[in-house]
This record gives structure tokens, sequence and C-alpha cells, in this order.
């Protein structure tokens, strides 16, 4: 593997949902050293500052570092854990997966479980079992054992999944994708940065608790105080059966998105076209989406003080808001090119324009 697969290798096999961020959280630290001068916001979100050739404008690109997990709420008396999602969860994907408890002792391993078909009667078999009637098997029998072995209530659950090259070498399978990709793209951007000039000030930003309700953008945000924003996310990936091209016509391996429309944004539109002339310019391949159901930090940055000319940049990703989810490499290495153009560009002019 490369840096850049070892550097996605790393980010998406640290442990860190909604809330509970200290593992993910030091390893971006680790790899943001050096890049640039380090902040932390009052919660946890990482700023990484880089001074340009100008002071201003301040261009913030955001990824956010959290992924979606379960905390524990309730040990049962014969030793199953009840569990509330940190983030969303379609119920489908659940059962039989094999999860990760972060105690103060260790990980407790253990596998999601709901009551067997066999002891169903034959009108409920067909129907979808629901997060409230599941539960985490650690296999202890009593809740005595599941205390001795470290597990309290609120601890955080993650999923496990580790990093795979798949077949072919160019589409990576592994857990958070949403949004450690993103996070990604923002240290090798600013490792970009460093021997490339750039007319303004870079803050690469890892926010936290993006999944519970871009809680992190809107502090980070306040810290940052940006003239201009890049949100860098996955997408949906809509070449699977049962996608419809009005669904979805992105399509892995055919170039990073940018988002047109989410449920809580409408991008810049002078920005969206520099993104777009841009990889036009470069011979990039970019595709477009929207996201009738879902939204990103940019929710909260756009709406910073009088307003932030946002945008958001994804890479395609298959099987998102899963235990594991599928990327391309070529994606991957579009959208970190075009960031990095587009970084060089937006001097002075070119960030007042965009409101003008």
């Amino acid at each position: 593997m490369d840096n850049t697969a070892l550097l996605l290798k790393e980010l998406t096999e640290a442990n860190g949902v909604s809330g509970h961020e200290t593992e993910i959280r030091a390893a971006i630290e680790k790899r943001l050293a050096g890049l640039g001068t380090l902040e932390k916001d009052r919660i946890g979100s990482l700023i990484c500052r880089k001074a340009g050739t100008a002071k201003t404008p301040t261009v913030m690109i955001a990824g956010h570092m959290d992924e979606i997990g379960f905390m524990v709420k309730l040990i049962t008396k014969e030793g199953f854990l009840k569990f509330i999602p940190l983030g969303g969860w379609f119920d489908q994907v659940l059962l039989g997966q094999r999860v990760s408890i972060m105690t103060s002792k260790g990980i407790v391993e253990g596998v999601i479980g709901a009551k067997p078909p066999h002891l169903l009667p034959a009108d409920e078999r067909e129907k979808v079992v629901h997060k409230k009637d599941m539960y985490i098997d650690i296999g202890a029998t009593s809740k005595e054992e599941v205390e001795q072995a470290g597990v309290r209530l609120g601890d955080p659950v993650v999923p496990q999944a580790r990093f795979s090259v798949l077949a072919g070498g160019k589409t990576y399978l592994s857990k958070a994708f949403d949004d450690r990709v993103g996070v990604a793209l923002m240290i090798q951007a600013l490792e970009a940065l460093k021997t490339e000039s750039h007319p303004n000030t870079v803050c690469g930003v890892a926010t936290v608790m993006e999944e519970v309700g871009v809680r992190g953008a809107t502090t980070s945000v306040e810290a940052v105080n940006p003239d201009v924003a890049i949100v860098l996310e996955s997408d949906i990936a809509g070449d699977v059966p049962g996608i419809t091209e009005d669904q979805s016509a992105v399509k892995l391996g055919k170039g990073p998105t940018v988002v047109l429309f989410d449920a809580r944004m409408i991008p810049n539109l002078r920005l969206r076209d520099l993104l777009m002339d841009t990889a036009r310019e470069l011979a990039l391949p970019l595709q477009t989406s929207a996201l009738e159901g879902g939204a990103t930090d940019g929710a909260a940055i756009h709406l910073h003080k009088t307003g932030v000319p946002t945008v958001v940049l994804a890479v395609p990703a298959r099987h998102i808001h899963s235990h594991s989810g599928i990327i391309h490499r070529d994606d991957y290495d579009a959208a970190l090119k075009l960031i990095v153009a587009v970084l060089r560009k937006l001097d002075g002019p070119t960030a007042a324009g965009l409101t003008a």
C-alpha cells in the first residue's frame, strides 16, 4: 500500500463514534503535526491553521472525524446490552454484525442479535427487526459478568471492520469512510500546500459529532471565522442494484461529486462553478449529486454570522451508514487534485467575488 492507502487504513480503523472521538482525534493530530498551527475548540474539533502568502481570505476545509455507532443504555439481568444509535442506522444492516464496546478496561467484543426466526410465528418472520428489539451479546450470562468485563452504561460501541484493498487494487473496503475520507483529503491537501504557494490562510478542520447534528462544525466555525468553506465528505454511490438514475446517477470510479443540493444547504453558486470550471481546466472527472435526505457540516458553516460561501466536494461511497463501505481510489485522487487547485485560486478578489 502507498501513503494514501496507509492513511485511509489508519484513519478508518481508528475508533471514534460521535461524542467519543479520543482515539481518532489522536491519530489525526499526529498526522497534522508540522503542517500548521494546531488548535482545538472546546468540544474537541481539531483546527490546523496554515498561512500562505496572504493572511486573508481564510478558507476552511472541513471533514468530520466521527463515525456512526452506538451507546450502551441498559444491561439486562441476563447479561445482554441494549443500545441507542449514534448517527443514522438502517435496521436491516445490523443483525449478526460484530461490534467493539470501548470500556475503561479496554475493548470488549460482541455481536448484535435478536430473537431467532425459528421462534417467530410465520407472520412475523418477514418483518424487519427494529433496533429496539435487538441487543448486543458479549457472551455473558449475567449482569454481574458484564460489569466485571468493564462494560458500563454510556460506553460507546463501534462497528468492527478492517481496511481491505479489493480485487483490481483500486477499490477499498472499510468502516467509517463517512467521513474519514474527507479527513484524509484535508490532511493531504495541507501536506500538498507545504510545497505549493497559496494566496490565503487555509484552516483544515476535523470536526466532531457531525452524525448527531453537525455540532463540531457549529463550534469550530466560530473559532475559524472563515471567508470561504469547502466541506469534504463521502457521497452516496448510486451504481448498485435497485437505484434508478433519477435517484442517483453517481458512479464509483467516475470522479468525485459536487453536491448541488442537500436537505440543509444549497451551495454558493459561484464557488460551485469555481470547482466545476477548475475540474474542466484540469481534465478531472467530476460528478454532481443532490442529497434530498441528508446534510453535512455545511449546514452550520454556511450560516455562520452573516453567511459563508460554502460548497461540498465528496468522494462517492457504496454502502455508507453500514459496517463497511467501498470507495474508488481514482475518485479520491481526483478530489485531492481538485481541492488543492481550488485552494491555490482562492485569493482575496476571488473570495470577495463569490458574494459580490
